[in-house]
């Protein structure tokens, strides 16, 4: 009767939390997808170029989920535990690192655009039409980065309505934007690529404000001039401790996923197109993964911050048995967006061939990857686990598929799709030391002090 109960509380807390991150992340993603969406009934050209410009705010996005992650590992338990002052300090230190990643990223995005775009293709169609993108975009980027640590918090707090409205509205504003900008209408000049630049700064902006007012409410956690001036010695010790493998693993396979677009961005238009669409396919998808995993995060992370060990173990065992469900679930949700995106995107028929194999290919990458994050991105670093993550991509990723696939690209000249698979494996390769990793138990961790 007790193990019912436990297993009834588990699905019950963990729906509760993970649902609405997972429609948060679906209308995040959603964001992006928009513009794509709307770029793909425009040129093909289009849709390629922006699709690797983006690279350029998905890399600083590697930064900012480090920081703003391992962050909210600490900030989970120290809620959790009930101490809100330190909640504060952690906000503060978050804001702190954030900003300046950020002013880095605008300020390359702006000044160079034309030369981070000849990183990623040597086509000069894509690099006039990214680099004008670019330079329009950089300044979203403040406002994405300051946003998404008040977002953070949110989710902890118990305010993930609150920032799916957020995520609702910014969506609809989006696709509003991109519809008047991209095409045209109303008697506005038809801007293509530039217009859905120029529609991403109005929609982080409005997220941006609406954050900030909210974290004035009564009772919530908000920064302040001393505590953003000020830093605390133990806590940015603890910090750095965890953010140190998680900004490694971000980085690894953040910078393995742009790796990737420079490959393919080198096989020619046609491989590029049928890439980029995949990746809007797959992104959207990806969100029941990463919600359920977030999830599962600071399901567990408020249980260790209370001490609660056992019940903190009893759970991380139910994550199998959810991990296995969504790894199901997406695979399935695939096979029916796949057909979808092939009837609405004007692609080339090269393209579409393309396109067809790598949706296939990534029937058995989304199960894979779906049962592998419930782990690295909630269960082990709930516990302050990030080392694992780092040192699986490291080496699933660096070491075996990155340099395969590159030499197949760029010295023995493979097929298209072989280098696509080879490139692609490094989740399917890390998917047999998920168990060993986890029967450690270095995850079962209280990282909270008692004195701050």
């Amino acid at each position: 009767m007790e193990k019912n109960n436990l297993t009834k509380n588990f699905y019950k807390e963990l729906f509760a939390l993970s649902v609405p991150l997972a429609l948060q992340e679906l209308l995040m993603s959603l964001v992006g997808a928009s513009d794509a969406l709307m770029l793909g009934r425009l040129t093909q050209e289009s849709i390629s170029a922006v699709s690797l410009a983006n690279q350029v705010s998905f890399v600083m996005t590697l930064f900012t989920m480090a920081i703003t992650g391992s962050i909210s590992i600490l900030i989970a338990q120290y809620y959790g535990k009930g101490d809100k002052e330190t909640v504060k300090k952690l906000l503060c230190m978050c804001i702190r690192y954030v900003l300046v990643v950020s002013l880095i990223f605008f300020s390359l995005a702006f000044f160079i655009p034309d030369r981070l775009m000849m990183l990623l293709t040597n086509e000069k169609s894509l690099i006039d039409i990214g680099s004008s993108y670019l330079r329009i975009v950089s300044f979203s980027y403040i406002f994405l980065g300051l946003s998404q640590c008040y977002v953070m918090l949110m989710r902890i707090d118990g305010r993930v309505k609150m920032s799916v409205c957020i995520s609702a509205v910014t969506v609809v504003v989006d696709m509003v934007a991109d519809f008047f900008l991209i095409y045209g209408v109303g008697g506005i000049p038809a801007l293509g690529a530039d217009g859905s630049a120029y529609s991403t700064i109005v929609v982080e902006v409005i997220a941006f404000v609406w954050c900030l007012v909210a974290s004035y409410a009564p009772g919530k956690v908000h920064p302040d001039a001393k505590g953003l001036m000020s830093s605390n010695h133990m806590l940015e010790k603890d910090f750095i401790k965890i953010a140190l493998p998680m900004l490694a693993s971000c980085l690894s396979w953040g910078l393995s996923m742009t790796a990737h677009s420079a490959i393919i961005g080198h096989m020619g238009v046609n491989a590029t197109a049928a890439f980029s669409v995949t990746n809007v396919a797959t992104s959207l998808i990806q969100c029941v993964s990463q919600g359920f995993s977030q999830g599962a995060g600071v399901l567990l992370g408020g249980l260790l911050g209370k001490n609660l060990l056992d019940k903190a173990k009893a759970y991380g065992r139910k994550c199998w048995d959810v991990a296995i469900a969504i790894g199901v679930i997406n695979a399935g949700l695939l096979g029916i967006v796949g057909p979808l995106v092939y009837k609405f995107y004007v692609l080339e028929p090269g393209a579409k061939h393309f396109l067809v194999y790598m949706i296939l290919y990534n029937l058995l990458y989304m199960f894979a990857y779906s049962f592998n994050t419930m782990f690295t991105v909630g269960v082990f670093p709930a516990g302050g686990d990030a080392k694992y993550d780092a040192i699986s991509v490291l080496i699933a990723t660096w070491c075996i598929a990155l340099p395969i696939s590159f030499v197949g690209c760029f010295i023995l000249n493979w097929p298209v799709m072989l280098v696509y698979a080879v490139m692609c494996a490094d989740e399917i390769v890390k998917f047999p030391f998920i168990i060993p990793r986890y029967r450690k138990y270095i995850w079962l961790r209280n990282l909270t002090r008692e004195e701050v």
